[in-house]
């Protein structure tokens, strides 16, 4: 489940239209959803405030193995519309396998005058949390420099593990700060980092082939124009069908990215590179989406299933310094049914590890009242609460032996993540941990 935090962060990307899935960090997010799911380990608590649309509050409590907790704020530019845990979308909440939209450039703010002036001002988000009794405080700021430029600030500030000290180097969360500089113009995207702790620069890139997507707000003109040929339209928003495509014979069609990283440490006098790449199926998005609209009537195409082909990602990651080598393949093989598989190898040390995961959705469906004789020609529109999802669970299971379990749900107003980590292999001990999470927000 995410966190509060994360939830308003996700939100303020999409306010100011950034796209976070456009970086190479999240090269591997889809297959990650079901593959390195987080378990909760202990009881946690959570609870959160939203007193206005520019301010918000987080709480949260381990009881359990260790009483300890944390006091965060958010503040924003933006007004963002943050639900409570009770009206939220569900799987807002919850990481999950996706075909992510189409990379598109990002847009800046429209333009105020006042008197003749510019008036407007940049967004940005400040997020803080100290947590307790350790002192310990996080610290967050992102602001848009520029409309395809963003600016990040994170810093960590420990009293146990000062800056520069020989404790930062062990195990122990150290005091640090960290820059980030990211330029997205839709077909790259790059990112430059440093990091005080170790003295470490950094640089990832990503490469997109094929056209770039248009912005939500774009008129059929626009769309036109920027390559898109016979658009379909729903609710007002163009949805590009797979048969509008370019013509491809046979196997999947869909568009790869490829991208690479490279970081070098002054004080460690170390260096690391990696590449990767990704193929994803066509048509682009996963409702929610500015593709797909998520209210869509009876007989939406958007609302049909099986697709054409079935949603999938595909990526290869490799690292040539350490050796690594890994493959992950992800698809929704039915409405409410994705499975993954990964394999991963060394080629100095020769050793290997294949894990599968899966995830499956559960839904209520809603009474729906059969449409008067006025209205049959004309079936009303669908809410998109008409077969609401109620919970997921996902399960892994890896040749190391562990085995993990975990359902998220809502019940009444309220977020729950119930998981289990398991050794198959220790009959002394075979469950590793076990965890519950509850987390409730509200708004207004």
């Amino acid at each position: 489940m995410h966190p509060f935090a994360s939830y308003v962060l996700r939100s303020y990307y999409k306010e100011t239209g950034w796209n976070e899935d456009n970086l190479y960090a999240n090269l591997t997010r889809s297959s990650n959803a079901l593959l390195d799911f987080s378990v909760p380990r202990g009881l946690h608590f959570g609870i959160s405030k939203s007193p206005n649309p520019l301010f918000k509050t987080t709480y949260s409590m381990n009881a359990l193995p260790s009483l300890n907790g944390s006091v965060g704020y958010i503040f924003t530019s933006c007004n963002l519309n943050v639900k409570g845990s009770g009206d939220v979308r569900f799987k807002d909440m919850v990481d999950r396998f996706k075909v992510f939209d189409r990379p598109r450039r990002p847009e800046g703010k429209e333009e105020e005058w006042l008197a003749g002036e510019r008036a407007d001002t940049r967004d940005y988000l400040l997020y803080g949390r100290i947590y307790i009794p350790t002192g310990r405080l996080d610290a967050l700021y992102s602001t848009r420099l520029a409309p395809t430029l963003q600016g990040m600030v994170a810093a960590i500030s420990d009293p146990r593990t000062p800056l520069y000290s020989e404790m930062s180097r062990s195990h122990a969360p150290a005091s640090n700060i960290m820059f980030s500089l990211q330029h997205d113009t839709g077909k790259v995207c790059t990112e430059y980092t440093w990091s005080a702790e170790d003295g470490m620069w950094g640089i990832r890139s990503l490469y997109n082939f094929g056209r770039v997507g248009t912005p939500a707000e774009a008129s059929p003109e626009e769309g036109e124009k920027a390559g898109n040929a016979s658009p379909a339209r729903q609710n007002g928003v163009k949805v590009k069908r797979v048969d509008e495509e370019d013509a491809m014979e046979g196997g999947l069609k869909g568009r790869v990215s490829v991208g690479g990283e490279f970081y070098f440490s002054a004080k460690e006098k170390s260096a690391g590179v990696s590449t990767g790449i990704r193929f994803t199926t066509l048509p682009d998005a996963t409702p929610p989406s500015f593709q797909v609209p998520t209210t869509s009537s009876a007989g939406s195409s958007a609302a049909r299933w099986p697709p054409s082909q079935p949603p999938t990602t595909i990526t290869a990651l490799f690292n040539p310094m350490l050796g690594h080598i890994s493959g992950a393949y992800a698809a929704r093989v039915s409405r409410d049914l994705s499975l993954a598989s990964r394999f991963e190898f060394n080629v100095y040390s020769y050793e290997s590890e294949w894990s599968l995961g899966a995830e499956w959705w559960q839904r209520q469906s809603k009474a729906r009242h059969p449409p008067s004789v006025s209205d049959e020609a004309h079936p009303p529109l669908l809410p998109d609460w008409a077969d609401e999802v109620q919970g997921v669970v996902k399960a892994k299971v890896s040749t190391t032996t562990d085995v993990s379990l975990l359902w998220e749900g809502r019940l009444r107003n309220v977020l729950v993540s119930l998981g289990v980590v398991s050794n198959l292999s220790s009959r002394s001990k075979p469950i590793k941990s076990i965890g519950l999470e509850l987390s409730y927000f509200s708004s207004g």
